[in-house]
């Protein structure tokens, strides 16, 4: 019986250890299987050079690049992205792409693409789009801030608008009509009496609001009033008719003095070269604000779903008067594919998957940026959308009568000549003709003439 119950427990052991030895090799083999499958793929590797903030890309591709792979099982794709700060970026770019280091993707601030375009550091996409079949979508302003003379460099992935925010309680303790904010004499109105209140209820520390010097924050009113940051002119030196300052016009002149005003009526300013004046309003240390559509994602994400029962927001910037047409300035990125790239065909493809409505979107809802495509600004999912990003609805709308800036390759120098123009004005250092004259000077050098 001891006999027989032995030869039975060596048989079961005999069985198992032959069981494990099996499924060793089975899974050794079923490895080695998989590795000289990845090892027979393409071995293929993207780079990018992309503007912070960082979570935005972070969702974008990852979505795309699943996307990306899914279309290549023959290829073993990874992507290497770097993210810069913002005003680091475009020295990285240059510097990158000047040493002909091969980017297959790059983030390119709409005043920086003629500036890339003329250095051939950007490819031309124009044939790629024509295939493409998908770019009358967009936009018509997105689509004219995607071109350098004629052509397409950059295809404008997501946008944003400027406008008017306010504090619902705010305004009510003071006694402020948000409707008086809509015109220049109102808004001064209003923002003096919050100041005045404020200062005597709470010693100084609340504001009604500031006024931003920076030429971004200026260009509106210089549109909204009939006027061009530049115009092309005859005789130039070298290139027969080109670009020459026109910012400085009378209707330069008139915008400039309304930042003038406020600063006259106790509106704190900010100069071009400081940021992150939104925490303020975030801090309710100022009622009104005139800022970014991306501001409600830097609230804390608790107060976000009820963010409209609190927050105001008017879609215009203040005008003249009831008979101006209001306008705001477009920001956003857009992707271009670098002439150093390896790997142009499919960098291409990358940003087709990465613009897809079905792919975009999803980035849209979680960060709050705007839409290029009328496709995703008023089609299927604009419903998700609008649950998710406050006053989408309201936001939406601006974009058919937002502008861009010029895309020349001067034009992150004239950029700069109008924000040191303003901060003039802000500090009382000249007046307005004066610091927009000697600006247009400077601009006009720059230009070439």
């Amino acid at each position: 019986m001891i006999r027989n119950d032995l030869v039975s427990k060596i048989v079961v052991v005999t069985i198992l250890a032959t069981t494990i030895i099996l499924g060793t090799i089975s899974v050794t083999f079923d490895t080695a299987s998989v590795l000289a499958q990845q090892h027979s793929k393409e071995q293929v590797t993207l780079r990018a050079i992309l503007s912070a903030p960082r979570d935005r890309w972070d969702i974008l591709l990852k979505d795309a690049l699943d996307e990306l792979r899914s279309r290549h099982p023959e290829m073993n794709i990874q992507l290497n992205y770097t993210v810069f700060p913002y005003n680091v970026t475009r020295g990285q770019i240059l510097k990158t792409l000047g040493n002909k280091t091969s980017i297959d993707l790059v983030s390119v601030d709409q005043i920086w693409l003629g500036d890339f375009a003329q250095r051939r550091y950007l490819t031309d996409l124009t044939d790629n789009v024509s295939k493409w079949g998908k770019y009358s979508d967009w936009y018509q302003t997105n689509l004219d801030g995607s071109l350098y003379k004629g052509r397409v460099y950059g295809i404008w992935a997501w946008t944003d608008v400027r406008a008017i925010w306010y504090w619902k309680d705010l305004l009510n303790q003071t006694g402020v009509d948000p409707n008086m904010l809509k015109t220049w004499d109102g808004y001064i109105t209003s923002l003096n009496k919050i100041n005045n209140i404020f200062k005597d209820q709470n010693g100084g520390t609340q504001r009604g609001g500031v006024v931003v010097c920076g030429g971004a924050e200026w260009y509106p009113y210089l549109w909204m009033l009939g006027g061009d940051i530049l115009t092309e002119k005859h005789g130039h030196p070298t290139k027969g008719t080109y670009w020459f300052p026109a910012y400085n016009s009378s209707a330069g002149v008139r915008a400039a003095e309304f930042v003038k005003k406020q600063v006259g009526a106790g509106i704190k300013p900010i100069l071009s070269n400081v940021s992150g004046f939104e925490n303020d309003f975030i801090n309710k240390k100022i009622a009104v604000l005139i800022g970014g559509s991306w501001l409600p994602g830097n609230f804390p994400t608790s107060q976000r779903k009820d963010l409209e029962k609190i927050i105001g927001f008017i879609p215009m910037y203040p005008v003249p008067s009831a008979d101006n047409q209001t306008t705001t300035l477009l920001g956003g990125w857009e992707l271009g594919i670098p002439q150093s790239s390896k790997h142009k065909d499919l960098a291409w493809e990358l940003i087709t998957i990465m613009v897809d409505p079905k792919i975009l979107a999803h980035m849209l809802a979680e960060t709050g940026y705007l839409p290029t495509q009328r496709t995703i600004g008023e089609g299927p999912q604009s419903a998700e959308l609008n649950q998710t990003i406050p006053y989408y609805y309201k936001m939406v709308p601006m974009i058919p009568i937002g502008h861009s800036r010029p895309s020349v390759p001067e034009f992150p120098q004239i950029d700069n000549d109008v924000s040191q123009a303003l901060d003039q004005v802000c500090l009382r250092l000249k007046n307005p003709k004066e610091a927009l004259d000697n600006a247009a000077a400077k601009s006009a050098k720059a230009l070439g003439w």
